[in-house]
């Protein structure tokens, strides 16, 4: 019975002692930025707690735009910051903006702090409300507010803006300068042009229908007739094979196409140029179904020998003179200039007006 007694009066001790230290290490300090204020103004109140890490800690649930004490006035406050957290101590923070329109003297009161479940407090504070002394003997001796006064002009404010709208000016200048060169300088288009890109069997037989509609093969001047007829068949052979064929004779472009295996293709054509030359150049009159023969040949040499070109319509730059060029060049630089000089005056426009709005603010 007796060391039952002592086990728990060791065990009593032991408690008590580590609660103490407990104890010790928790401390809550409270302070004010200022023991004094004019009626209206504001002061900081801050509350500290130092405490074992890990231990919860409870601030005073004090709400904004409430009284703290009869008087004095809780605006705002802020969070809780930690100002340190190591292995042996933790320091809390929080702060409260106070304000009072009584002058008179206050005592903050100790605020409240729980740390593990235990309340610890700091010490009242003084705070002294002040107002503003009035003269209450000569109430009629007032005076009236001061009206706006301007400021002395200064030059270092303004030479900046000066040679800024100097500079605005130039680039003004510059700008009508360049435009009227550019308007004074015709410009120079450079369009392209849609070009018919017409086959050679197809142009041929176009000129042919209109030989056609001219009736020119029923025509008493047969040698027309055979001249239209002949050069139509020498401007296909030489846009379709390459052959030069407007500067040689019937049987030169025959021998020339002697490479064809259809002699009945040639025959043909020999015919036409024969019988070409003889109303040309022996006065040959030809009968009318002669004449219808030797167009039905030239047609049917076109069809035999006409390559698988369709018609398209190319788009084709025009050539340009050197001078032309430069002056494309030229243009294109004035223009690169006036660009240049235009943004660069809108920029120096802007900054002005940014100054002029802070010199008269």
């Amino acid at each position: 019975m007796k060391n039952e007694i002592i086990k728990r009066l060791t065990g009593l001790i032991a408690l008590l002692t580590v609660a103490a230290g407990l104890r010790a290490q928790v401390a809550v300090e409270q302070r004010l930025d200022s023991m004094e204020m004019f009626i209206g103004e504001q002061v900081n109140l801050t509350l500290r707690v130092s405490a074992p890490p890990k231990q919860r800690v409870v601030f005073p649930p004090l709400k904004n735009d409430t009284y703290l004490v009869p008087g004095v006035e809780i605006l705002e406050q802020t969070g809780i910051d930690t100002v340190s957290n190591d292995a042996r101590q933790m320091v809390l923070e929080r702060r409260y903006t106070l304000t009072s329109f009584d002058d008179t003297l206050y005592l903050i009161p100790p605020l409240p702090v729980e740390v593990a479940g235990r309340k610890y407090t700091g010490k009242a504070l003084p705070l002294k409300v002040m107002t503003l002394d009035v003269d209450t003997l000569h109430p009629e001796q007032f005076y009236p507010p001061k009206s706006v006064q301007d400021n002395p002009f200064s030059w270092n404010e303004w030479q900046e803006v000066f040679f800024l709208s100097f500079l605005a000016v130039l680039l003004v200048v510059l700008l009508g300068y360049l435009y009227l060169r550019l308007k004074d300088n015709k410009p120079v288009f450079v369009k392209l042009r849609v070009v018919r890109h017409v086959p050679p069997h197809q142009k041929a037989m176009e000129e042919i229908e209109r030989i056609k509609a001219e009736r020119l093969n029923t025509s008493e001047n047969q040698k027309e007739y055979y001249t239209r007829l002949t050069d139509t068949i020498r401007t296909y052979l030489q846009e379709r094979f390459g052959i030069h064929a407007m500067n040689m004779t019937g049987p030169e472009i025959i021998a020339r196409l002697q490479k064809e295996n259809d002699r009945e293709k040639l025959d043909e054509l020999r015919e036409l140029f024969e019988t070409a030359d003889l109303v040309k150049f022996a006065k040959y009159a030809t009968l009318i179904n002669e004449n219808d023969r030797n167009l039905t040949h030239a047609i049917t040499f076109i069809n035999q020998t006409k390559s698988e070109e369709k018609e398209q319509e190319v788009r084709e730059a025009p050539q340009l003179s050197e001078t032309q060029k430069q002056g494309i060049r030229a243009r294109i630089s004035l223009k690169t200039a006036i660009v240049m000089a235009a943004a660069a005056l809108l920029a120096v426009a802007g900054y002005i007006v940014w100054q002029l709005t802070m010199l008269v603010d």
